[in-house]
């Protein structure tokens, strides 16, 4: 028994370790057989959100932006006026399918810091099955190309809004074709293309950099080098048609939805964030405008209740990713408040003649919002946030503005050089409508 026993332990240790050394051999095998993991695939629910995101950002500009500007200017210009966004649409959009979008988001090599490359010229290499953040959004890069698009659109147009019913429409094309070029895309790839901007820590969720200060201090330039309207200062300017400007700022706000909540690029919590801070702040601004307004001027207008609700978009545009609901609300107040007097009082002191307060509102509402996106981010919200700070906002601010700012004076005194700015005198005073365009409405 014992023997029987002693040789039963022996065949039991040698089957326990040629099973140890088959599983050793197969271990190996079995790591190498393992499958690779799966490849970036197209994500439909970001991808609907998205397409969705970019018609209600397309919206903004036409008819959004257009009967926005277009109540406020007098009947004789109200056509040139939303002639301007329509034509706007149309400039950007060839020009961005030629040569913007690979300025702004292809990599440009050893000078990727300050614009990118030629690569995607045409949308040159891209593929129905090329995605966008491949392992993060997954979403077409042709759809990512036109949501970017409808942001270079309104951008320029909303520069319209400081030089309105004083500029020749052929100036006009030809002065945003270059600024498209020479100021849009190389600030939109400095903050979100892989530029120095971005990799400095510069905070901008949805524009209020590349857009907002982008396009209202070029506004400012341009009210400046083209001087005031005739008769500014002497003749009734009111608005002709608000209840156009109130429809059109209400397509604004529903618009800004896709604007930031779609910057977040996916149908997730951090959008659903963005979308409840964009309503707060601009309700929050709308009302701290009225109010400033009411206890200054005695009344609350129809147009100062909506110029505070675009000024509540433009400042939570930056930090719609980063704050809480508590900061959004902070955000709409302090910006009512600071656009209402930079609209109102700062033009007047300073005497430039901002049309349509593309500067007072867009400008500075978007340094109030870069600014605050600095203060107030919430990491809980957002984890880039941890490092936010309000000077490495103030770095983002300087260097837009200065670029902006000299580019667009250059471009200027270009276009001026060509075909001149301005219309005549005469045909100023008969009104863009028919001068520009030969129509007029009845």
């Amino acid at each position: 028994m014992k023997t029987t026993g002693r040789a039963a332990a022996s065949l039991a240790l040698v089957a326990m370790s040629t099973v140890a050394a088959i599983a050793q051999e197969a271990a190996p095998a079995a790591t190498a057989a393992a499958p690779a993991a799966p490849a970036p695939a197209l994500d439909t629910g970001n991808t609907a959100w998205m397409l969705t995101s970019t018609a209600l950002v397309l919206m903004m500009t036409i008819p959004g932006l257009a009967l926005f500007y277009g109540g406020m200017v007098r009947k004789k210009n109200v056509l040139a006026t939303i002639m301007q966004s329509f034509a706007i649409t149309c400039l950007v959009t060839v020009l961005w399918f030629m040569f913007g979008y690979s300025l702004a988001f292809s990599d440009g090599g050893a000078t990727n810091a300050y614009i990118g490359g030629f690569t995607k010229f045409f949308h040159h290499g891209i593929t129905t099955a090329t995605l966008w953040a491949p392992g993060v959004a997954n979403i077409p890069e042709f759809v990512f190309s036109m949501f970017q698009m409808t942001f270079a659109i309104i951008t320029p147009a909303l520069i319209a809004g400081a030089f309105a019913e004083r500029m020749k429409f052929s100036a006009l094309l030809i002065f945003m074709g270059l600024w498209l070029v020479f100021v849009y895309a190389p600030i939109a790839h400095w903050v979100w293309g892989g530029g120095f901007l971005g990799s400095a820590g510069v905070l901008d969720f949805a524009g209020g950099t590349v857009v907002h200060i982008n396009a209202g201090v070029a506004g400012l330039v341009c009210a400046l080098v083209l001087g005031k309207r005739e008769g500014y200062g002497t003749t009734n300017m009111a608005p002709h048609n608000l209840v156009y400007s109130v429809i059109g700022a209400s397509l604004l706000w529903v618009g800004w939805f896709g604007f930031n909540a779609g910057s977040e690029l996916a149908a997730d919590g951090l959008a659903g964030a963005a979308m409840m801070n964009t309503q707060v702040a601009t309700a929050a601004a709308a009302l701290a405008w009225m109010f400033a307004e009411w206890i200054v001027a005695k009344k609350p207008s129809v147009l100062g209740i909506i110029s505070g609700a675009v000024a509540g978009l433009v400042a939570v545009t930056p930090a719609s990713g980063f704050v809480n609901p508590t900061g959004a609300f902070i955000v709409g107040i302090i910006a009512g408040v600071v656009c209402y007097l930079s609209a109102v009082k700062l033009k007047h002191a300073f005497g430039y003649d901002d049309s349509l307060d593309a500067f007072g509102v867009h400008g500075v509402g978007g340094i109030v919002g870069a600014l605050l996106t600095g203060a107030l981010a919430d990491p809980a919200i957002n984890a880039l946030g941890k490092d936010a700070s309000v000077a490495k906002q103030l770095y983002g601010i300087v260097f837009t503005i200065l670029w902006t700012a000299i580019a667009t004076f250059v471009i200027l005194y270009i276009v001026k050089a060509l075909v001149g700015l301005r219309p005549s005198t005469q045909e100023e005073v008969e009104g863009l409508d028919v001068t520009q365009h030969g129509e007029v409405v009845p």
